[in-house]
Parts: C-alpha cells; sequence; structure tokens
C-alpha cells in the first residue's frame, strides 16, 4: 500500500508539472445561424479548448499556477456553406502582477478575419512546419503570439523565439489559402496576424517590446511595494512606446498597446505628481489619438 501511494503520489506531481501552458476558455456566439446544426459549434468549441489547453507548445514544465489566462470569443458572422464560415476572434489576455491578486490585461485583440472550413468532429493539430487547415494555423499564430507576449512581460525581449515560430506559421501559410482567407497579407490591411507578427519582430520597433518588459517587471510589479518606483518603471515604458510612435505612427502595434493598457494606465497614474501626470497625459494623447480626450483627467 505505502508503494502505492509513492507512486500515485509521484504520478500526481507529475501532473502537476507538466501541466500545458494555457488555460483558455473558449466561447462562440452564433446570433445568425440558420443551416448549421448547433451542435457543430459545440464540437468546435470542445476541439478549440483541448487544443489549445493540451497542446504542448513548449518544451518548458508549467505548474498548474503558472497557466496563462486566455479568453476566446468567437463571433460567427456568416455562413459561407455547410462548413464554411466567416468570424471574428476577440482575444483578451491577463497577467498576474506580483504582490497583488490584480491580473493586468496583457494582450486584447480583435481579428476580424477568423474565417475557416470546419466539419464537426475535424481533429485540430499543430505540425511545425506543416500547413494543416487555416483555423488549426490560426490558432497556432495567436499560441505562438501570446507566448511571445507573456514572456517579453518577464524578460527584456524574452519572447523572441515564440514570435519566430508564429513568423513561421504565418510564412507556411500557402498562397492559395492566403488568397482565399484574409488576414494572413500585407495587403489584408494594418489591423492583420501579418501585422502582428511584422511589428513584434521588425528591429526599429523592438522598443515597444522592451517597453512591454519596463511596464511590467519595473513597473507594476513593483506597485505593490514601492509604487513611486513602479510609476516610473511603467512612465519609461512609455516613453520607449512613443519613441517608437515618433518613426512608426499609428501602427498597430502602438494601437494595441493603447487599447490593451489605456485605462490600466488612467488607474495607476491618478496617484502620481503633477509633473508626472501631464507627462503621461502628453505620451497617451499622441499614441491613443482616438481615445485621448478620457486621459485629460489626468492632468488634474
Amino acid at each position: 500500500m505505502k508503494y502505492l501511494f509513492i507512486c500515485f503520489a509521484l504520478c500526481y506531481l507529475s501532473s502537476q508539472l507538466t501541466a500545458q501552458e494555457y488555460n483558455c476558455k473558449v466561447t462562440i456566439n452564433t446570433p445568425k445561424l440558420q443551416t448549421t446544426d448547433p451542435k457543430v459549434f459545440q464540437t468546435l468549441k470542445s476541439a478549440i479548448t483541448d487544443f489549445m489547453n493540451n497542446t504542448a507548445w513548449t518544451d518548458i514544465a508549467y505548474d498548474n499556477t503558472e497557466k496563462i489566462e486566455v479568453n476566446f470569443t468567437i463571433n460567427v458572422k456568416e455562413e459561407v456553406s455547410a462548413n464554411t464560415f466567416k468570424a471574428d476572434l476577440a482575444i483578451q489576455v491577463v497577467r498576474p502582477v506580483y504582490g497583488s491578486d490584480y491580473n493586468s490585461p496583457l494582450f486584447s485583440n480583435l481579428d476580424k478575419e477568423f474565417n475557416f472550413i470546419y466539419e464537426e468532429f475535424q481533429p485540430l493539430q499543430y505540425s511545425k512546419g506543416v500547413y494543416n487547415d487555416n483555423l488549426s494555423s490560426m490558432l497556432s499564430f495567436y499560441a505562438y503570439f501570446m507566448l511571445g507576449a507573456d514572456y517579453d512581460s518577464f524578460s527584456s525581449l524574452g519572447g523572441e523565439s515564440y514570435f519566430q515560430t508564429a513568423q513561421d506559421i504565418l510564412n507556411n501559410i500557402p498562397q492559395s489559402v492566403a488568397n482565399n482567407f484574409a488576414g494572413w497579407r500585407a495587403a489584408d490591411g494594418a489591423k492583420t496576424r501579418y501585422f502582428l507578427i511584422e511589428n513584434s519582430l521588425n528591429p526599429g520597433m523592438k522598443a515597444i517590446r522592451q517597453g512591454m518588459y519596463e511596464y511590467h517587471r519595473k513597473g507594476l510589479d513593483l506597485m505593490s511595494t514601492d509604487p513611486v518606483a513602479g510609476r516610473a518603471g511603467m512612465q519609461k515604458a512609455l516613453e520607449y512606446c512613443d519613441a517608437v510612435n515618433k518613426s512608426y505612427p499609428n501602427s498597430s502595434s502602438i494601437q494595441l498597446f493603447a487599447i490593451t493598457k489605456g485605462d490600466e494606465i488612467i488607474n495607476v497614474f491618478k496617484a502620481g505628481d503633477a509633473s508626472q501626470r501631464a507627462k503621461v497625459t502628453q505620451i497617451m494623447s499622441k499614441l491613443d489619438a482616438a481615445g485621448a480626450q478620457k486621459y485629460v483627467q489626468l492632468a488634474f
């Protein structure tokens, strides 16, 4: 009995240490569904959840408490055929902040070209260097992109290899697929998967990624013990982004940063001194031109 207990304990510990990287929750909305059996989307939800949470995206052992928290919301907009759908995907990724129970928004994005073919019970799979289908490729792309964003927030440019893998997935998309499923090409617009990864790996824009490290590890993670130093670290991160914006105005990465972090920045810097609040207002009004008015409150 003793040996059985030891074996059970070792198996339990092993399962805890080999848990995969994501705790991804999936929602699928089908408000305009007319012909497809709703059970197809129940199966799809289970398939995506299993694919994201049970695929080994890295060779690193994750404890259950270290899993990256993700919400996927898929809105099916049109049934092109019995198995072909036009949809958008809203992604929300959060990161825990050291010394608190607060989760900071790390990546918030709306992919308006999340279009796919899906047959019920169709397997979703990622194979390095191999194209399987557009749905698997889009999910795999975001799996690695989100890993890149997460690792960048813990170490300077720490997500480089994961962004490179996301780039490889994009490069492996056949031309015929890219022509029929938007989002993989520069011609498809600025707010696409193409420019998400292009901006992330563009040497001239890497300061944004350095800024994400400064913002989190040298900013937010200090707020519970030294809020003055924490706000100073976050301000330095904003200055990195401001410098990039001067060379690459209104880039998708700058817009993404503003969308993801705007409200949080206001909440944190409300407690800053007058000169700091004025500086942050000046920077964020440029980074987030469309929402500039909301930062005015920091100036008072």
